[in-house]
């Protein structure tokens, strides 16, 4: 079984090529607290906090022959987030569907990475600064072309990846990683370690040697047939979800667990999984081939073939219709 070129049919096949558009959304569609513009000319003011202090909620869904994918999912997500870090969504959750609808409208992609967040907004003054309720929450929201963290070649091949030694991840205690965030320091720095290393992608450990997630992304193995996955110190990620409910398809069995890192470099097969990108087989680890056959592996290239055979089905998608203009 070989894996699906899903980047080819996305960008080729006439049923996933973009609509017709303004030309000024070439690059993509934003909604900038309360108003829609075209990339190129959004922005934010420089004294929101989520610019400043990195205060802020997102989440980012896809969509794909012009179906958004599990958006429920990812919108009680998202106020799950919000609910974490104190902050208030202005939109209820049919206006944000609503504003992320229009956005995928404008833009004209069937093939979309579209991205949303709450900011803190402006710090008001005094005493009030210790006051969640003070605070503007600010709405911002972006759709463009979809991106791939691994395109065809390196899906076909699978990824080269390294296991940070210099970073482990921010600890639960300190940002929770459950609610999607901008703290990313530590998932860039181990993300330009792999690349100094002429590696394709990094995973970070927690202080006691357990896998955590990579940039972006969660990761599992496969030992003997099983599927594993860490239960902690990362993103309860929708294709983690995902991957989980394929996975049970197909019968494999699945361990929701404490993964050691030393797990991950002697198993059989690996992945890891993103809204940008899917499910992404890995070929080594820190030099290392899995299964001692290079390239993906069977289950892995399985799961990544369902994954995309259903989403392209229909399979829990909330379809776009192109056919009324966006609502702005």
């Amino acid at each position: 079984m070989s894996i699906i070129q899903a980047q080819h049919i996305m960008l080729n096949d006439p049923s996933h090529v973009r609509v017709a558009f303004e030309p000024k959304y070439e690059h993509g569609s934003a909604f900038i607290n309360g108003t829609y513009v075209d990339l190129d000319h959004a922005a934010i003011p420089m004294s929101d906090l989520g610019f400043m202090q990195a205060d802020a909620a997102y989440d980012v869904v896809s969509v794909s022959k012009g179906f958004l994918f599990r958006l429920e999912d990812h919108l009680e997500r998202f106020e799950n987030a919000c609910a974490k870090f104190r902050l208030r969504n202005p939109y209820t959750r049919t206006e944000t569907a609503d504003i992320l609808n229009n956005l995928v409208k404008q833009a004209g992609t069937k093939e979309a990475y579209v991205w949303w967040a709450v900011t803190r907004g402006h710090m008001p003054d005094g005493s009030e600064r210790k006051n969640p309720l003070a605070y503007d929450n600010c709405f911002y929201a972006f759709v463009v072309p979809y991106l791939f963290i691994a395109d065809d070649e390196q899906r076909t091949r699978g990824i080269d990846l390294m296991v940070s030694q210099k970073y482990i991840r921010i600890p639960p205690e300190s940002v929770d990683p459950t609610a999607k965030n901008f703290h990313w320091m530590d998932l860039k720095l181990a993300l330009f370690e792999a690349g100094d290393n002429k590696a394709d992608w990094s995973v970070l450990c927690d202080a006691n040697g357990n896998l955590t997630e990579a940039p972006g992304s969660n990761i599992f193995l496969i030992k003997d047939g099983a599927l594993y996955t860490p239960d902690s110190g990362c993103l309860e990620g929708i294709t983690r979800k995902t991957t989980l409910e394929l996975a049970k398809e197909i019968g494999m069995p699945i361990f929701v667990e404490t993964v050691h890192v030393e797990q991950l470099r002697n198993a059989d097969e690996a992945f890891l999984t993103s809204t940008a990108g899917g499910i992404m087989p890995v070929n080594t680890v820190d030099g290392k081939v899995l299964g001692g056959k290079a390239g993906p592996g069977e289950l892995a290239t399985k799961l990544h073939n369902l994954y995309w055979t259903k989403r392209w089905d229909g399979w829990l998608g909330t379809e776009v219709d192109y056919s009324q203009p966006a609502k702005v």
